[in-house]
């Protein structure tokens, strides 16, 4: 299900996915990018909309008129790590305390109602103009809320998520990659909560080998943020992309799942008996994901690292889809291997190409 907006504006302070895609990352950033793409492509993604980067630059000039922010992130060294905390602090301390636009925050609390009307949770998360570029991956560095109950901590959580671009990771980040301040903004992701029965991530070019035969899964019990922190090893899979065969069945013993906390956020607890030691996905649900790994690879015309979901009833949801980049950096002219070890003559072209 999507739900659709007006026609996008870079200066309207809500988009919503149906009506935007890669091409709005300056506006929507890149999260908001790819879920919009994703949605728009037919892929099953959580219904949503983005605070654009023109609430955020709204909000950031109120900011500017009392004391300079972005100069002072441009003349930080990033080496002088103390002195990257400090100013981290301040800035955050800032964003925390500044009023909000008006219009702004009408803009999102209208949103909020349409896309939550019975007070469906929702997750709200960063979504940066600089990250999942393909030459660089940001991934990770800016904050993501899950499971906000109400209108007034979703509010609250955004204004978190524009502080969070100035946490010293992000600052010291971009200043090393030379990426200029001035074209640096937040937009941010509000999204309904997929209640996961199990969640994990997918890569459609082996990340240990940079095979491009073959599609990886690693999944847990629970959402899917305890596999992104590493929280929990969870188990993993290698599907050849073409044949569908299971090449390679690593179940983990999955000690911990991370679930919906009473009041709001997540909470993690015990798995207990044989669940820890079940594999959190069938063969079913394998080759459910790897048909939708290669749709959103033929889409892209290039491999993908991919979030996703599988509900209470099993229907996958995608929660994300950047580009590959570590292995697509290399731009390997050597022969890579399939099904994790075995040499293989020839390298194989990535399906097709964006639609």
């Amino acid at each position: 299900m999507s739900i659709p907006g007006n026609s996008v504006s870079s200066f309207a302070p809500v988009s919503w996915f149906a009506d935007v895609g890669i091409v709005d990352r300056p506006t929507v950033g890149g999260k908001g990018g790819s879920l919009g793409e994703l949605t728009r492509a037919g892929i099953a993604v959580p219904p949503g909309f983005v605070v654009t980067t023109h609430g955020f630059d709204l909000f950031l000039a109120a900011l500017e008129a009392r004391a300079p922010v972005r100069a002072r992130v441009e003349a930080l060294d990033p080496h002088d790590l103390d002195a990257a905390a400090a100013l981290a602090q301040e800035l955050r301390d800032r964003v925390a305390h500044e009023p909000m636009p008006v219009e702004v925050e009408r803009a999102i609390t209208e949103a909020h109602a349409r896309l939550s009307p019975n007070g469906e949770p929702v997750a709200v998360r960063s979504s940066a103009t600089t990250e999942d570029a393909e030459d660089a991956s940001f991934a990770g560095l800016q904050d993501t809320f899950l499971w906000v109950l109400s209108a007034q901590d979703m509010v609250a959580r955004v204004r978190e998520c524009w502080g969070s671009l100035y946490s010293v990771e992000s600052m010291t980040y971009r200043l090393k990659q030379n990426f200029p301040e001035e074209g640096v903004a937040m937009a941010v992701v509000v999204q309904q909560m997929v209640d996961a029965r199990c969640a994990g991530v997918m890569f459609t070019r082996s990340p240990l080998t940079g095979d491009k035969s073959v599609i990886t899964i690693e999944g847990a019990w629970g959402l899917g943020s305890s596999v992104v922190s590493g929280e929990v090893t969870p188990d993993r899979w290698v599907l050849g992309k073409i044949t569908g065969e299971i090449t390679t069945r690593d179940i983990s013993d999955k000690h911990a799942r991370q679930v919906p906390a009473p009041g709001g956020g997540i909470q993690e607890v015990e798995n207990s008996g044989d669940l820890r030691t079940a594999p959190c996905l069938s063969d079913e649900d394998l080759l459910g994901l790897r048909a939708v790994g290669r749709q959103i690879e033929r889409h892209y015309g290039k491999a993908q690292d991919i979030e996703w979901a599988l509900d209470q009833q099993g229907n996958i949801l995608l929660l994300q889809s950047r580009p590959e980049t570590v292995w697509s950096a290399k731009d390997v002219t050597a022969p890579v291997k399939t099904s994790e070890g075995n040499p293989l003559n020839h390298v194989m072209t990535i399906f097709g190409g964006r639609k």
